[in-house]
């Protein structure tokens, strides 16, 4: 596999999107056949995405499962589900129900999405005759800017409020809190009631509540949220689970809508921007993915980019967590940098916390040592080339890059080389993908409008 530009620092770098045209484009010349893998997800919403395989039996048959699997992998984490449905080749299905198992290589996923859905993940094999199809929600979120309503930003060090009347905010708070660190839910209960009723008193009267906040929510309920990581399991799912469908009934029968805070940063974006089709990511301690629509509106999607594969290559770092190999973890966060800082040269002390490392690495950079700045060259990469996997799965019109690790000049370096990377070696996707680095000063729609913009008044 060539590359027209190279990862300086990562010989071994194998883009998920140059496997997927080398494999198709190979496959289709030896007689490929039609797949279609199907995601279904809560109230029966499908995403169904179609491929070509070789043949089953045709001497292939390691090659066409190694390459399914990993964009089952990307599908699962960036559309969220709990049944996976394989429309072709019985071969493939069924090595991915051994894997999607309680004791499978992806056992983690498993566990992960049955948790999130709170339904046994499955595999199903169906004729290609009868393959799924899509069926997408398509209630509008976001945008909503009439009414008086309250929009909540909850962040793991501080949580944000604003009372909006008419799309103006009319009043905003910030106030420090420690929900990571607080075992007991009702904490947590009490500040975002605080904050809420400090906003409704700004107001006539409380029309609609929107809220921000990390995690992954389904029907407005709390699914995983590292905000409650100290509190024990069974007292998240009997007090944290609809934490904030009851803090909203203490404001009446009032429209309530919950988001991914990474969703709400992509519809920011897009309201900034006066456009659509954007996909936000931010590269900090982990991954973060939101992505708003065609129409301008959030798509439900679980946008989780940390756990998709960007690179093929089996020997790639494994995240500790997931068990996985290649996966965006460790090449948009603070862990890439760390992973690639020996390469190019780099001894940090193993004492210091990652953010710590990171801050060294930014150091260098700042004083223009050219073997950070290989760092971030790589990155932008290896962001390049994933940019055009993530194409595949979401129609892109803007990237917006933000995030610790995009900060100073770095960022520009990196979002430079993932330029180049489109220009040479996806012409078509650089005419139409524009990629930002947004100014904090100039993103005039604060999260926390954005988030209260999300519920519809009926």
């Amino acid at each position: 596999m060539k590359l027209k530009v190279e990862a300086i620092l990562d010989k071994g770098f194998a883009p998920m999107m140059l496997v997927y045209r080398e494999f198709t484009e190979a496959a289709k010349k030896a007689g490929g056949v039609k797949l279609v893998i199907g995601i279904e997800r809560n109230k029966g919403y499908v995403s169904a995405f179609e491929t070509v395989v070789y043949p089953d039996g045709a001497g292939h048959d390691d090659e066409n499962y190694a390459f399914v699997e990993r964009l089952v992998k990307s599908l699962l984490w960036i559309r969220g589900g709990h049944k996976i449905i394989i429309a072709g080749s019985k071969l493939i299905a069924d090595r991915l129900a051994k894997a999607y198992s309680p004791d499978g290589e992806r056992a983690f996923d498993y566990d992960f999405m049955g948790g999130v859905y709170e339904t046994t993940v499955t595999v199903e094999h169906r004729s290609i005759e009868n393959a799924p199809v899509t069926r997408e929600s398509a209630t509008p979120v976001g945008r909503h800017l009439d009414g008086c309503r309250i929009g909540f930003d909850a962040g793991g060090s501080d949580r944000k409020v604003s009372a909006v009347i008419d799309g103006k905010s009319v009043y905003s708070e910030e106030v420090v809190w420690f929900p990571k660190t607080n075992s007991d839910p009702q904490y947590h209960y009490d500040g975002i009631l605080s904050a809420m009723k400090t906003a409704a008193e700004h107001m006539p009267r409380v029309d609609a509540i929107g809220v921000s906040s990390a995690g992954v929510y389904v029907d407005n309920r709390i699914m995983v949220a590292s905000l409650f990581l100290k509190v024990p399991k069974d007292e998240f799912n009997a007090k944290c689970k609809n934490m904030y469908i009851d803090v909203a009934k203490e404001f009446g029968d009032v429209p309530l809508e919950v988001a991914n805070d990474g969703d709400v940063t992509a519809l920011a974006g897009a309201m900034d921007l006066g456009d659509n089709n954007v996909l936000g990511i931010a590269m900090g301690t982990s991954e973060a993915g939101g992505y708003v629509d065609g129409i301008g509106n959030i798509t439900g999607w679980l946008n989780e980019l940390a756990f998709v594969p960007c690179d093929y290559n089996k020997d790639a770092m494994v995240d500790e967590w997931s068990g996985d190999y290649g996966c965006g973890v460790k090449y948009f966060s603070q862990d890439a940098v760390i992973k690639l800082a020996p390469a190019a040269g780099i001894e940090l002390d193993e004492n210091l916390s990652p953010a710590e490392k990171l801050k060294v690495v930014q150091g260098l950079m700042a004083k223009g040592d050219a073997r950070a700045a290989k760092i971030y060259d790589t990155i932008g990469v290896y962001f390049g080339y994933t940019i055009a996997y993530y194409s595949l799965f979401y129609d892109i019109k803007h990237v917006l890059i933000m995030g610790r690790v995009t900060s100073g000049e770095g960022g520009v370096i990196l979002l430079d080389r993932a330029k180049e990377v489109l220009a040479k070696e996806f012409p078509e996707l650089a005419e139409k993908i524009q990629l930002h680095i947004p100014d904090e000063n100039s993103r005039r729609v604060g999260q926390s409008v954005a988030a209260a913009s999300l519920p519809e008044i009926k």
